[in-house]
């Protein structure tokens, strides 16, 4: 940041908020994926076949799936030359997801909706590129893509969330959303609907965050209440307020009526893909860091872990978060730029904003050699070959504690004795 008081902004979207229903189809289907090679024994932590590259649409009861991948049948079956993908299976998938959502309206159901699978078979020359390839006596997949990722992480919410690492105003602006779809799915809130958006202002002074001078939240809600009133503005304030300041810390809801909007339009019936176009990949700034740290511009979702779009940016925040889990630096960003089909990566800066306690360079040195940061390593060392995505495709990839079967794992903080070892 440029200066040590000043006011940041980030937002976050619901698991009803069109492009988020296409995230987590697309990353349902790269579970399917993986799921299937685990059961056929041509997957495991070492080995990896599924390639999938799956882009979703969704609008009014409208639901088209593209893109190209490798698999194996049932999902996937090749004829002669092509591979055709199993269209009732992903289908299938697809109005699972949005069943699991909660979405069963006139617009938009789980049931009602049109489902287009229009998947194909992977390039040859992509194929070529990332397959993996004998070198220095041991396979090496070659990057997916060319691109540059980062991965980011601070100490300053960890006086109020310990073990996140992240920014606090995506942070916050992610609780939010998931208190009320928790209480959206227990009843508790039982007027509100799937699609919501927040937007959490934080106040700084001398660089810590100290509280929220604005919050903004959007929620679909019913027409009426249960009593036949129609819902107003007010209403829904009233409705959702205490639950916004239950996902807050202490002595940060906005005190003033004027600084926590709900639903500045006035009204908020229609929503999900009936109210708005939803496509994979147009939230990456949610998925990541909020704005407060850069992000290289691929998304995620849809996206097997061979493609460093997705696995490069999941070991810089890796290595960002272990690096100031061990007390080096106060904030760490790390980018990582490769080229498609070559193992290592072209460049590794770092870069800890001048809170560092040793020289970047001495760490630039050492990361690579603690961690190696080919896209085979990282598959491998974060066992990504694991069906973990969908449960990535809302509320943020990072931030997220790590689950027992391997998901979130790009969140553990296991490497701070072999870095602090390694630079003194």
């Amino acid at each position: 940041m440029p200066h040590a008081n000043y006011l940041f902004t980030s937002e976050s979207v619901s698991e009803g908020h069109p492009d988020k229903v296409c995230d987590q189809i697309s990353d349902a289907i790269l579970d399917a994926f993986i799921e299937n090679d685990i059961r056929l024994g041509i997957a495991d932590d070492s080995l990896v076949n599924t390639r999938l590259g799956c882009e979703t649409l969704c609008t009014t009861n409208k639901i088209v799936i593209a893109g190209e991948g490798r698999g194996q049948a049932p999902l996937f079956t090749k004829y002669g030359d092509h591979a055709v993908a199993n269209r009732e299976m992903i289908s299938q998938i697809a109005r699972d997801v949005v069943r699991g959502i909660g979405y069963d309206q006139n617009g938009f159901s789980y049931h009602g909706a049109d489902i287009e699978v229009l998947l194909h078979g992977q390039s040859p020359d992509i194929a070529r590129g990332v397959d993996a390839k004998k070198k220095k006596g041991e396979e090496q997949e070659g990057a997916g893509d060319q691109g540059m990722m980062f991965g980011f992480a601070c100490t300053e919410s960890e006086v109020y969330e310990k073990g996140s690492f992240m920014p606090a105003p995506i942070y916050f602006a992610h609780k939010i959303l998931k208190v009320l779809a928790e209480k959206r799915r227990s009843k508790q809130l039982f007027d509100l609907l799937p699609d919501a958006k927040s937007q959490v202002t934080v106040q700084y002074i001398d660089g810590k965050p100290i509280g929220c001078t604005k919050v903004v939240v959007s929620t679909q809600h019913n027409a009426e209440t249960r009593n036949g009133k129609k819902y107003s503005p007010a209403m829904v304030k009233d409705l959702i307020g205490d639950a916004v300041a239950s996902a807050l810390p202490d002595g940060w809801m906005p005190k003033r009526a004027n600084d926590f909007l709900v639903n500045p339009t006035g009204n908020f019936v229609v929503g999900g893909p009936d109210g708005d176009c939803g496509l994979t990949g147009r939230k990456i700034i949610v998925d990541t860091y909020g704005g407060y740290a850069p992000h290289g511009g691929g998304a995620f979702s849809g996206k097997d872990p061979t493609k460093v779009d997705r696995s490069a940016a999941y070991a810089a925040r890796y290595l960002a978060k272990n690096v100031v889990a061990a007390g080096i630096a106060e904030r760490c960003t790390i980018q990582l730029a490769y080229a498609i089909g070559v193992a290592d990566p072209m460049s590794v800066l770092v870069d800890m904003h001048g809170t560092g306690k040793i020289d970047e360079r001495k760490l630039e040195k050492a990361l690579p050699e603690i961690f190696r940061l080919t896209p085979t390593n990282i598959r491998r060392s974060l066992k990504l070959n694991r069906p973990i995505y969908r449960r990535t495709a809302a509320y943020g990839h990072f931030g997220r504690a790590p689950d027992k079967d391997g998901g979130f794992s790009w969140e553990k903080t296991d490497l701070v004795r072999e870095i602090r070892g390694a630079v003194g």
